[in-house]
């Protein structure tokens, strides 16, 4: 059984971004189905009616820290372009703007930032093929108001007891994406860190 931790979660989205923000007690029902061995397929799938999508969103993260519920809230940027392009950009807009993380998947390539903790991690994906068959995540998506995608998109990591939601707004379809809307760069000053270095460190932690 993995060990609960927040490495869990940052695994395909959020890396670094529990070490800061305000906690919140929770009451959260577990979401209902099979797991999901590809969640990053399913999100891709998720959005495959559109060619390209661009969106704000909120997230929320509700999980479990030393015994206490706790939920962290944020806003964000979803990118999309077919057939395997994803970019999740994660900042606090209060009370002073900060970036948290930039996510990039990229056609089975995982580039994950942590601005202000000046880390970069970067590899294949397929490297953590063992441990998502072992870890229970479920994906729950609705698409409400007419929407042609998702617009809310929920993700429970059971074993870890955390759950992901993104609600999508202001979501456009099949327009043009920002230059550079799927490029990949290390800032000056940030340790850019291989993937395989955090598969480590999860294995250690099963163990």
């Amino acid at each position: 059984m993995i060990r609960r931790s927040y490495t869990s979660v940052l695994l395909f989205i959020l890396l670094g971004i529990l070490f800061s923000g305000c906690a919140k007690k929770i009451v959260r029902a577990p979401l209902v189905g099979p797991p999901v061995k590809d969640p990053i397929a399913r999100l891709l799938e998720s959005f495959s009616t559109a060619d390209r999508l661009q969106a704000k969103t909120s997230i929320r993260i509700d999980t479990v820290q030393k015994g206490k519920e706790i939920s962290y809230r944020l806003s964000g940027t979803v990118l999309f372009e077919k057939p395997q392009k994803l970019r999740i950009l994660g900042y606090y807009p209060f009370p002073l703007a900060m970036d948290l993380f930039d996510a990039l998947y990229r056609e089975g390539e995982l580039y994950l930032l942590i601005p202000h903790q000046k880390k970069a991690f970067t590899g294949a994906l397929l490297e953590f093929n063992d441990l998502l068959e072992k870890t229970d995540i479920r994906i729950s998506t609705e698409s409400t108001d007419g929407a042609e995608v998702p617009n809310r998109i929920r993700i429970d990591l059971v074993e870890a007891e955390t759950r992901i939601e993104l609600r999508l707004r202001e979501i456009s379809m099949n327009a043009a994406l920002p230059d550079g809307a799927f490029s990949w760069w290390v800032p000056d000053g940030v340790e850019n860190i291989p993937l395989a270095w955090l598969l480590r460190r999860l294995n250690t932690k099963e163990e």
